[in-house]
């Protein structure tokens, strides 16, 4: 009986270390932007809302008062909602890339002209008249 509690421990300890182990290597790049995707929109004031703050010790939302809501895409033109925050509300009719990273989420967004967008993503919106 003494061995087979000793093997489950030894066995136990040995997932427990590999799955720190594992951890170490992806937790880091889930922060560090090493991961970061680039997302194109396109401003739609009609999506805007404002962030009231609420008093609390810590708020979040309190720096950035509006966020937006945006169908977004990447650069081989897949689809994903992103919400992020901005300090003021933003020209309509804009286009803007979304700097991304996993779990920190929008970390950067800049305008860029229609022209700059990737081709699969100027086939989701029309150009705009000179």
């Amino acid at each position: 009986m003494k061995s087979k509690k000793k093997t489950a421990f030894v066995v136990l300890a040995a997932v427990v270390v590999l799955l720190i182990a594992a951890a170490a290597f992806t937790i880091p790049s889930l922060f560090d932007g090493s991961r970061t995707t680039i997302y194109y929109t396109q401003i739609d004031n009609s999506r805007v809302e404002t962030n009231d703050s609420k008093g609390g010790v810590i708020d979040f939302k309190g720096n950035l008062p509006y966020s937006y809501t945006l169908t977004s895409y990447d650069e081989n033109g897949e689809e994903k909602e992103i919400t992020f925050g901005t300090s003021k509300e933003l020209q309509e009719g804009a286009f803007i890339s979304l700097e991304v990273v996993p779990v920190r989420g929008v970390t950067s967004w800049a305008e860029v002209q229609y022209e700059e967008l990737p081709e699969a993503v100027q086939g989701k919106y029309a150009a705009p008249e000179e």
